[in-house]
């Protein structure tokens, strides 16, 4: 883990399920938060009262951003691809923009996402790439390549960001610190599942692991089988024949 001192953090898109995990670890460990989320979801973080600050507005809006941010040592953005206007891109444009200098920004999206194009993934994911990107961009509701540009801008800035690549989820009690590796189809991801709290968990251990900066992390979760096998045999490594 790094030394980088984080006290205060925004969480844009804090009105969602990862979202709200979000906010709930960061208050447990003392952080102080500022949430964003549409105005019609606030209602959604009421269990949080006074505990947190919300800035109501799209994400994708660049004054809303820039009011949300100022002075956070960290800013945590789900990028979500609602509907066909830039959301995900926008919403990443504006906190690249206007974070502080020095802000530690970590990102969170699926395992579709590609760094370096090294990636290996199933038939079946491919297959639903091809047929669910045409028809929810036809029905207007979500763009996936809008998250690839997104990340493609991310990817090419100089600030310290941290993209986290998800596997499918679930709800379910904490199994701890998901696992993760640089691509997907390195065999340590082949569990393909991670429970929602525990990628909200890794999102905000991310604002202080320096060694995840300039990194786009695949997770699984800890206890999924393939996590288990590979600290097994880890182990019997490190023990020895």
């Amino acid at each position: 883990m790094g030394t980088t001192p984080v006290r205060r953090i925004c969480v844009i898109g804090a009105s969602g399920k990862l979202g709200r995990y979000m906010v709930r670890h960061a208050l447990d460990r003392g952080l102080e938060v500022v949430g964003v989320c549409r105005e019609r979801s606030v209602p959604k973080l009421s269990e949080f009262a006074d505990r947190i600050t919300v800035v109501p507005g799209s994400t994708n809006d660049p004054e809303v951003i820039r009011r949300a941010v100022a002075g956070c040592d960290g800013v945590l953005t789900v990028l979500v691809p609602w509907g066909v206007q830039q959301y995900s891109s926008g919403t990443a444009q504006a906190v690249l923009d206007h974070a502080e200098p020095d802000a530690r920004l970590v990102f969170s999206c699926g395992w579709h996402i590609s760094r370096d194009g090294r990636d290996r993934y199933s038939w079946k994911l491919r297959l639903a790439m091809r047929i669910i990107t045409p028809l929810a961009r036809l029905v207007r509701a979500v763009d996936v390549n809008d998250q690839v540009e997104a990340c493609r801008r991310i990817f090419a800035s100089d600030r310290r960001w941290t993209v986290v690549r998800g596997s499918d989820l679930e709800e379910g009690d904490s199994q701890g610190l998901p696992v993760w590796s640089r691509h997907v189809g390195d065999p340590v991801l082949a569990g393909n599942l991670t429970r929602r709290v525990d990628f909200a968990l890794f999102m905000v251990e991310a604002l202080t692991d320096d060694t995840l900066v300039h990194e786009a992390p695949a997770i699984v979760g800890r206890r999924s089988p393939s996590a288990l096998a590979h600290a097994a045999e880890a182990e019997r490594g490190a023990t020895g024949p």
